[in-house]
């Protein structure tokens, strides 16, 4: 029994520690944005964030995850689908078949949480995973328009300021 911090809420997982993180979220959480890509950390279709960090979570263990660890997947990203990342990918029409687009979005929000403003070459090497219909400059022309955006404020200070 494995207990994770998962979007905010505490979750006991009943496997065995060599079980990837990835298929802990999807078969026992029932977080299936998260998707199964390659197995090996290459293509970041599984990317989530642990501790605020873009993270492989097929590569990670749950024996090697933390109570107190906090991971995000693209379902807690943002409560209604309105993080920034998420509106630009929207606007944009960015993917086709949509596979890889949780991890692509998982990527992108991490960067733009260390980088606000990132350049071209800042994002070309952050965001490594691989998209095989190849909306690559969808997805560039995407992080710019969500680095544009007006971040909404974190809920404890949108809180302080209704007191």
């Amino acid at each position: 029994m494995a207990k994770l911090n998962v979007n905010g809420k505490s979750v006991d997982v009943k496997v065995d520690g060599d079980t990837p993180l990835l298929w802990s979220l999807r078969e026992h959480v029932g977080l299936t944005g998260t998707k199964y890509g390659c197995g090996i950390a290459q293509c970041g279709a599984c990317a989530v964030h642990v501790n605020g960090e873009v993270q492989r979570s097929c590569a990670i263990l749950v024996k090697d995850v933390k109570a107190t660890d906090k991971i995000v997947t693209i379902e807690g990203l943002s409560r209604n689908g309105d993080h920034p990342v998420q509106k630009a990918w929207l606007a944009l029409d960015v993917p086709q078949c949509g596979y890889c687009q949780s991890g692509q979005i998982m990527a992108a929000a991490a960067l733009l949480a260390a980088t606000p403003d990132p350049t071209d070459a800042q994002i070309d090497e952050a965001m490594t995973n691989i998209c095989r219909c190849g909306t690559y400059q969808r997805i560039r022309a995407a992080v710019h328009l969500a680095a544009s955006m007006p971040r909404a404020a974190p809920a404890a200070n949108r809180a302080k300021s209704r007191a």
